[in-house]
Parts: C-alpha cells; structure tokens; sequence
C-alpha cells in the first residue's frame, strides 16, 4: 500500500499534511503518537472511510476511489474507534457479516468455518449466541475485531482496537495478529495508544506528530528515548527486559 501526498482539512484546520508513506506488505504497521496527530484520520482515508482532500492511495497499483466496493472489502477490513449496530444480532451474526462481501447473506460452509475460527480465536465460544446488546464493552469490542478477522482479507486496518479490552484480551488480541502476520501472509496496520504493545508486537512504527510523519522506521530505531521524548514532550525511559524494549513515562 502506497500513500502520496495525502492531505485532509476539517474546517480551516489541517488535521493531516501532505504525508507519504510505504506500507510494508506481509509485516505489522503501528501508528503512534499524541492525541491528535492525525493517525486515525489517515487511516481512515488509507480505507476509504472518509474522503481526501489531496493525495493518493495504492493498492496493488491502483487508486483507492477506483476499487469496486466488493473487491475492496475482500481486500482490507477495518475497525473503526467507534462502531455502532441498532439491530437485535447474536454474536455469530455479527461475526458472520464480515463474509458478507463474499457470500452476499448466503453463507457456505467455508464462510461458517472462517466464522467459527474467528469466534475461537477472539474467546467468544461461550459467547456465540449472547444478543450483542448484552455483551460488556469489552466482548462486543472483541466481536467486532471477530468480525474483521473472518473478512479473511490481505489488509487488516485497525484503529485503536485496544479499547475496552482488559490486559488479558488485548494481549490475546495482539499475539493473534502477530500469528497472522508471521503464519498467514497479511498485512496488519493499527492505530495505538500503547506504545509498549507497539514496541513488543510491531515490525515498524509510523510515528505522527501535528498532522505528520514524525518517524517511519523500524520498531526498535523508533522505540529510543530521544525520539519517544520529542514525539510526546515527556521524559520517557526506555528499557530492555530479555531481548524487549519497554517504555516507563512519566511527569516530572
């Protein structure tokens, strides 16, 4: 996936600014930095969510407005922050509709075991046929990522999917990307808050700061002190705990 120039304006402020960037195929991409440096307003114009005002998108050679909608949503699948479904679905219905660019509503039996897997996966076994407006913020955060993961497609585009989901599901949620990047051949690409998750699961880091690119480089030449520190304007300590960089930040 290849980004040129891509610029957006809200009102009279840039919110991005004419940002380039080569995504790596086959290897996970975090976006991270400070509230509002534009890392979800570019991801969600790499995905077709909102419109660009300026630039261009690639995929596989070929400008993002030009996909037909069907072949683009077998090719990347998205999660918004902020997701919002006013029907009376079952976990494995929500689930199923992430087939619904390959089967239309009539699922064959290799749609229901890419449903099945992801259900698995994301812990939602016991789940499966719970109504979705009874699940806690954390299990309907995880069917929505479930959802995503059975769309089956090359580019997984995730933003801040972290969000509502406890310490144990968000690292069950991270080591089933890694698995799907390193076992699977897709293409990961998220929004994170956390840069200690981006520092342990990561390939290389997109570092955004005031609508654009700060650094673009491998996780461990962004995960170094003198970078994190200009990035955030905090003093942040950054550690080494068996071959693994961490961050420690805090006032002063």
């Amino acid at each position: 996936m290849l980004v040129r120039q891509l610029s957006k304006m809200f009102g009279n402020k840039h919110v991005v600014k004419n940002v380039d960037v080569t995504i790596s195929k086959g290897k996970f991409t975090a976006f991270i930095g400070p509230n509002g440096a534009g890392k979800s307003t570019v991801l969600s114009m790499m995905s077709r969510l909102i419109e660009k005002d300026t630039g261009e998108v690639l995929i596989d050679q070929q400008e993002i407005t030009d996909w037909n909608q069907t072949d683009l949503a077998k090719k990347i699948a998205i999660l918004r922050q902020s997701n919002m479904i006013n029907l009376k679905l079952t976990v494995r219905e929500l689930v199923a509709f992430g087939r619904f660019p390959y089967s239309k509503g009539r699922l064959t039996d290799q749609d229901y075991e890419l449903v099945n897997q992801a259900i698995a996966q994301l812990g939602l076994e016991e789940l499966a046929d719970r109504y979705i407006d009874t699940l806690s913020g954390g299990q309907l955060q995880r069917a929505f990522i479930a959802m995503v993961f059975a769309q089956d497609t090359e580019y997984i585009l995730l933003d801040e999917p972290l969000n509502n989901l406890d310490m144990n599901y968000a690292v069950q949620m991270m080591k089933v990307l890694r698995d799907l990047v390193d076992h699977h051949g897709k293409t990961v690409i998220m929004v994170l808050h956390d840069i200690n998750f981006a520092a342990s699961y990561a390939d290389e880091i997109i570092a955004m700061k005031d609508g654009q690119i700060y650094l673009h480089d491998t996780t461990d030449n962004v995960i170094q002190k003198d970078v994190l520190d200009e990035l955030y304007n905090m003093n942040i300590r950054v550690c080494e705990l068996e071959g693994k960089r961490f961050c420690l930040y805090f006032n002063e």
